[in-house]
């Protein structure tokens, strides 16, 4: 089952031709998460031929626009094509008031129904649970309040060997609990082992989506050991001080806490519209922390299952 991003825009506050401001999609098990939504989202959602249906829940780091002014056109597009199924969105309880205010004034009455999930700027809340996968919340300090989120799969069933299961003619009604774990115990008492009768479905697979922030040392404790993750890196380390002043991270930074936190895989994003070129960038990272990657936009990020 998949799990893999799409970048559809890596763009800072000022968007340049080539590139859009802030927004991902998920895809988890085919279920689609929309993370961050700036500008020109829809566009680069019919781009990539990523249907708007199949998006059920929009997650929003803070109320900078270029992380969520593309949300109003969105939500109204869905209504204006007919959407019925419910979407959920998770922001500062701030973004709600906007939405309402947009609706009031444009006196439209979604056809959806609308779930709002207000989001404090706190570390480990739990703000989405359930079988295949959680949701929790990153603290990240920016000039508003700004939350990262880490998505984490829940561990998968074991995968049954059906010849081991017809070899030892074990009825149905069994089925569901070796695939939980449970060892089979015949008629006769003995007992086969879970291991020979099942192999791992994979170990559980994580991505952190790290926004808009200054250097964190800590931050690297809570994405630790994480398949994915995306920091911002919207300057190169020459305008460190530009950095710390306007509350963002450069390159360096980010390859950092990649490197502290032992993930696998590091994708920087939010580039200043200074840089025409992003091979710099990219190199300077690497030099922290190899496994370095571009949020070019159009590209798809996977995370393979591992045993």
């Amino acid at each position: 089952m998949p799990f893999e991003l799409t970048i559809l825009g890596s763009s800072s506050a000022t968007p340049t031709q080539n590139r859009h401001p802030t927004a991902q999609v998920l895809n988890i098990r085919e279920r689609f998460f929309l993370i961050d939504c700036g500008e020109g989202t829809q566009s680069q959602l019919v781009r990539y031929k990523i249907k708007y249906s199949r998006i059920g829940h929009i997650f929003i780091s803070h109320l900078h626009g270029d992380h969520y002014l593309g949300l109003m056109g969105l939500l109204s597009t869905m209504h204006l094509q007919g959407r019925n199924n419910e979407i959920h969105i998770y922001g500062q309880q701030e973004l709600m008031d906007i939405i309402e205010l947009q609706l009031r004034l444009s006196q439209t009455v979604l056809r959806y129904n609308l779930i709002f999930h207000p989001v404090k700027n706190y570390s480990g809340t739990i703000i989405l649970e359930d079988e295949d996968l959680s949701v929790s919340t990153i603290s990240l300090n920016h000039r508003i309040p700004c939350t990262g989120f880490l998505f984490k799969e829940k561990p998968k069933p074991r995968k049954l060997l059906i010849n081991k299961m017809k070899q030892y003619n074990i009825p149905f009604k069994y089925y569901a609990g070796i695939k939980n774990g449970e060892n089979y115990e015949d008629d006769f008492g003995n007992i086969i082992p879970n291991k020979e009768l099942t192999i791992s479905a994979g170990r559980p697979r994580s991505y952190a989506f790290c926004s808009d922030t200054v250097y964190l040392e800590h931050l690297a404790d809570e994405v630790r050991g994480v398949d994915l993750l995306y920091h911002e890196s919207t300057f190169m380390h020459d305008l460190l001080d530009r950095a710390k002043a306007t509350f963002h991270s450069t390159s360096i930074e980010a390859a950092t806490v990649a490197k502290n936190a032992g993930v696998q895989r590091l994708v920087i994003g939010h580039f200043s519209a200074r840089y025409k070129d992003l091979a710099p960038m990219l190199e300077e990272a690497r030099t922290i922390f190899p496994e370095s990657e571009l949020a070019l936009e159009g590209r798809k990020f996977v995370v393979h299952e591992q045993n």
